[in-house]
């Protein structure tokens, strides 16, 4: 994909940090796959499967490890981790934010706010009373902020996300469209008659460099915080209860429900479509595999899975037939193991 913004190679080598062979005036307009990629595009190797792609590679230049440099015919940029050094790229040629700064006029803001001279305040934006705004953040059309909420410096809220009131947010955090941080907890107690609802009267506290996917819901706390730690990067379509806390530098998948009361420890991912049930605690550096439901606390660390493989239904109806047996089977079983001890 091409794009209005360019580099010299040496320039890129220079911003990335990385040893570059070859043409420093070299201009680089974009990036590629190896596969695909043509003159004036950068490009990168990070799965040895594709090693066999760089001596037909078309791209002015490719990021390597320096073990392949000898294979590469073209311009190279040695990294130690090429897919972190293509990560890093990707923002010099991220023309999807605009920090031109300013406040639209249909925006609204409390008199009371503090937003900065270098914060951009889009169309249709709420900002209550009380709101503190770090510099250089972008309020993104028709989003809503709460009130006394803050936010830290190079904040970007994309359209339609709702900050609930008294939310702390740190800095250099992305949360995408429609996303809602701060609503109530699910939290309801039963008088025998009817469901009676718990104030919720905690917060939200969000760190440093966290991204949030669109379409996601973290709650308030009950009394207490509902705590996203540092580094965490939280998917789209994420539901999250509350007076849970994730740890430093998680990852939550897409679809990932996560119970009330929930701890997560630092580095952990929690796969696609996967749940907890509440009030359980997760290790440091865990890995729950996709669409499986985590239904005690984990304290090894390690990989885990729950479920079933997929298979044709009228072998699964068989199974599950069979699944309804395993109890009488399992009572058979102890009663041929007596009868025989007793022989």
């Amino acid at each position: 994909m091409a794009h209005n913004k360019s580099y010299t190679l040496g320039e890129i080598a220079s911003l990335l940090n990385l040893e570059l062979v070859g043409d420093k005036d070299c201009i680089i307009h974009s990036l590629a796959p190896l596969k695909n990629s043509s003159t004036g595009q950068l490009s990168f190797l990070s799965n040895p499967s594709y090693v066999n792609q760089l001596e037909s590679c078309a791209a002015s230049a490719v990021i390597v490890e320096a073990k392949y440099a000898d294979v590469c015919k073209t311009n190279i940029l040695i990294s130690k981790s090429p897919y972190v050094s293509f990560a890093e790229a990707t923002a010099l040629f991220d023309e999807s934010i605009n920090t031109e700064p300013g406040v639209h006029p249909s925006a609204i803001i409390d008199s009371s706010a503090k937003v900065p001279d270098s914060v951009l305040v889009a169309p249709q934006a709420v900002v209550e009373a009380g709101v503190s705004i770090g510099e250089n953040c972008v309020i993104g059309p028709g989003a809503y902020i709460g009130k006394n909420t803050t936010l830290g410096n190079d904040c970007y809220l994309h359209g339609n996300v709702s900050i609930y009131h008294q939310i702390s947010i740190g800095n250099n955090v992305i949360i995408h469209s429609n996303t809602v941080v701060g609503a109530d907890g699910f939290g309801f107690a039963f008088d025998g008659e009817k469901f009676v609802k718990i104030r919720q009267l905690g917060s939200v506290q969000i760190g440093n460099d966290v991204e949030i996917g669109s379409c996601t819901t973290i709650d308030r706390g009950a009394l207490e915080n509902t705590v996203i730690s540092d580094g965490v990067k939280i998917d789209n379509q994420v539901q999250i209860g509350h007076n849970t806390f994730i740890g430093e530098h998680s990852v939550i998948c897409g679809c990932t429900g996560i119970s009330g009361s929930v701890t997560i420890g630092k580095y952990c991912v929690m796969g696609g479509a996967s749940g907890t049930v509440g009030h359980i605690s997760i290790v440091d550096h865990v890995k729950v595999s996709a669409m499986s439901l985590v239904s005690e606390s984990i304290t090894e660390a390690g990989s885990y899975s729950s479920g079933t493989w997929h298979m044709k239904t009228a072998q699964w109806k068989r199974s599950n037939i069979r699944f309804q047996q395993l109890d009488s089977i399992t009572k058979r079983l102890k009663e041929l193991e007596k009868m025989a001890d007793e022989k």
